[in-house]
């Protein structure tokens, strides 16, 4: 089993930045891929960005691409998610999510999934 725990939400004016990050236990990260999902009220849940097991691969949805980058720690178990230039549409519950994954690619599909911290980005 995979727990994962999101930290870094919070309340950012349009045009700020946030960075989240996830603590993964119970594996090592050096197994996993890692992606955040979001839930905006209303909305599906959406894949946001991923990245595969050893960094060499990303996948950034269109709607982040250019403000939104994320990083591993596999030593430290931790993956981060930088978020600028924030906009209003960027409100939403963002979760951690993990699967198992020695793939060059980034998979769409996550089995672990983390508590979500919220986001809101006011106008």
């Amino acid at each position: 089993q995979v727990q994962l725990v999101e930290s870094g939400g919070g309340l950012v004016q349009a045009g700020g930045s946030l960075r989240l990050s996830c603590v993964a236990s119970g594996r090592t990260l050096n197994s996993l891929a890692m992606g955040w999902f979001r839930q905006a009220p209303g909305k599906e849940r959406e894949l946001v960005i991923a990245i595969n097991w050893n960094g060499g691969s990303r996948y950034y949805a269109d709607s982040v691409k250019g403000r939104f980058t994320i990083s591993r720690d596999n030593a430290k178990n931790t993956v981060d998610l930088q978020m600028n230039s924030l906009k209003p549409e960027d409100t939403a519950v963002y979760y951690c999510a993990a699967v198992l994954s020695l793939s060059p690619a980034v998979p769409k599909e996550y089995d672990y999934w983390g508590q979500g911290t919220q986001v809101t980005v006011s106008s």
